[in-house]
């Protein structure tokens, strides 16, 4: 009798870990619930459609453009045009596929204010390490007064902009690294909240995501659309997954 209550209970507590990994992971947008109607990525709409599914944060990208002003974007160069060279008027004279301009960023925080979801702001890899610094301190600035420094978090590419983001963000403020390329001690070192690494850097190193948790360091693995895959990362324990179908995602969360 006493072995079968053993049994049980072990049992038990498996499932209940099952359950609180899965309770654990968080669902973010790539670019914004941008598959569904009337939504595009990197769009105001696609920033709303996120919040409206409970999202725990919407990613988007973010460029500076030639005469210093911010926008949101995720390519260098859009429908012809190149951001890094082009002015704010050339930039946000696109029309997405909605029919949207392309957004500053600040348009896209004011919108932002009137939602819940958290911001996940990649800063877009520049040509130089000054231009990197500028839009950091701009970005920063602009958070800040907008009222949004504790809904906000940085990831960025740059070895250069992570540090930056790191020194002029405020304390505790969570940063984290995209390229893949260093190891969980070498993040901690840095001061960064934890890797943001693309799903197959953790299907190489599994071992990464025991020993951020172990340093007190989140993870988030990106860009997850896969059922398969997002099991997986659930059952490794991951804080976040960055995806393109967040409905599949909290489908998978919901029946943890």
């Amino acid at each position: 009798m006493k072995l079968k209550k053993l049994f049980f209970a072990s049992i038990l507590t498996i499932a209940a870990y099952g359950t609180v990994q899965a309770q654990n992971t968080q669902v973010i947008a790539h670019r914004g619930f941008w598959k569904t109607d009337g939504s595009a990525q990197n769009s105001i709409a696609a920033l709303v459609k996120a919040d409206s599914i409970n999202c725990y944060g919407s990613e988007f990208d973010v460029w500076l453009t030639a005469d210093n002003k911010l926008i949101v974007d995720h390519d260098g160069v859009f429908k012809g045009v190149r951001m890094e060279t082009s002015t704010e008027k050339e930039c946000t004279s696109i029309i997405l596929n909605n029919g949207e301009n392309l957004p500053t960023l600040k348009q896209y925080l004011s919108k932002a204010k009137q939602l819940k979801t958290r911001l996940i702001l990649e800063l877009k890899a520049h040509k130089t390490p000054e231009q990197e610094t500028r839009a950091v301190k701009q970005i920063v600035k602009m958070i800040k007064k907008m009222g949004l420094a504790d809904r906000t978090e940085y990831i960025t590419f740059s070895r250069h902009a992570c540090k930056e983001f790191i020194r002029l963000a405020p304390k505790g403020t969570p940063v984290y690294y995209l390229e893949g390329d260093l190891s969980p001690k070498e993040l901690k070192e840095w001061g960064c909240a934890g890797p943001d690494y693309h799903l197959s850097v953790f299907k190489k190193h599994p071992e990464w995501i025991k020993e951020c948790h172990d340093l007190g360091m989140k993870v988030n693995a990106w860009t997850v659309n896969d059922a398969k895959d997002m099991e997986w990362l659930i059952g490794e324990g991951v804080d976040f997954i960055t995806t393109n179908e967040p409905v599949l995602l909290q489908e998978i969360l919901k029946r943890k």
